[in-house]
């Protein structure tokens, strides 16, 4: 009876170790994949991992309730899932079943899927929180004035996304040529100011060319359920983007999901049915979204947490994305 988990494990913690032994009682041999390097730095950001994959995989091979440890080079499971066909997939409380990679494979053809509740208070990103609060940002201003602060973080998040990001905005980039190429179109989903964006987004794809040429195929997602009448009769919030990706999209086509905490329930279902109808996934998110990034093809995830500064990349990163369409259309 195989049982199957997945996840980076950094930074291993008690929590960690709870999960892993409640997940290998349930059945006679845990299988756990971990992210290779360069799929963490691409789920967690810039400075991670903390430890080498091959470090990882021997702190996991010590624990008693870890029978094999796989290393895996995507974002996502999904291929190695395939190939395992576990009995049983487990992930950690803070994902619902249906925003577990490799579900609906898994419960196809017998298997059970669980998510295990945590141990409160563990957990990777807080102490790696906890480490960096030491020490001193001297890098911020002491102007008091509002204007002054905003521009000069700014300014920091901006130098910050070019250190640190320019690969993702080139590999996001290069998935939407591709899907345009192809004849496929893009939709694109956020809510609360992320709707905004995306609409904004849809607008930058539609108009906004240097070069002479037909609009790119560019839908902005609806959080008016008014709107929705001829799609579904489901007008849940959490659904509400799902519900529009199943009635419009195909497969070949791109999604772009934005939510600046990376944990919209709304978006993430979105991405889970994205994945089913075969759409490549774009996510634009902060330094926290780290769910999202994990569920998704590529992921621009803006060194910040404050929902201005990730907002104001996410728009200049797509008349980037523009200006690659024009790069392409000129050759």
């Amino acid at each position: 009876m195989i049982v199957f988990t997945n996840g980076c494990f950094d930074i291993i913690h008690p929590g960690h170790v709870d999960l892993l032994r409640r997940a290998r009682e349930l059945g006679s041999k845990l299988i756990v994949g971990i992210n290779s390097d360069a799929s963490v730095a691409k789920i967690k950001g810039p400075g991670r991992p903390l430890q080498d994959q091959e470090s990882r995989r021997a702190v996991l091979l010590g624990l008693g309730s870890v029978d094999e440890v796989v290393i895996f080079d995507e974002p996502t499971p999904e291929r190695l899932i395939h190939e395992i066909r576990p009995d049983v997939l487990v992930k950690g409380g803070d994902w619902q079943p249906n925003e577990i990679i490799g579900a609906d494979f898994v419960e196809s053809y017998g298997g059970k899927v669980y998510s295990l509740p945590l141990v409160d208070g563990h957990s990777s990103s807080s102490i790696i929180e906890r480490m960096n609060s030491e020490v001193p940002d001297e890098s911020v201003t002491t102007d008091n004035s509002i204007a002054r602060r905003s521009l000069d973080e700014h300014l920091r998040v901006f130098a910050s996304l070019i250190a640190e990001c320019s690969d993702s905005i080139e590999e996001c980039g290069r998935l939407i040529l591709d899907t345009v190429s192809r004849g496929n179109k893009i939709l694109i989903c956020g809510n609360g100011g992320s709707a905004a964006d995306a609409q904004h987004i849809a607008a930058e794809f539609v108009g906004r060319y240097e070069t002479e040429r037909r609009a790119l195929p560019a839908i902005a997602l609806t959080t008016d359920t008014s709107a929705l009448t001829a799609l579904a009769n489901d007008y849940s919030f959490e659904r509400i983007f799902a519900r529009q990706v199943e009635a419009l999209a195909v497969d070949g086509d791109l999604l772009i999901a934005i939510s600046t905490s990376g944990n919209s329930p709304n978006v993430i279902v979105a991405v889970m049915e994205a994945r089913r109808k075969g759409c490549t996934v774009i996510g634009m998110t902060g330094s926290g979204g780290k769910k999202l990034a994990s569920l998704c093809d590529a992921c621009l995830m803006v060194p910040s947490q404050r929902t201005a500064r990730i907002q104001e990349a996410h728009i200049t990163v797509a008349h980037i994305w523009c200006e690659m369409v024009d790069d392409l259309v000129r050759e």
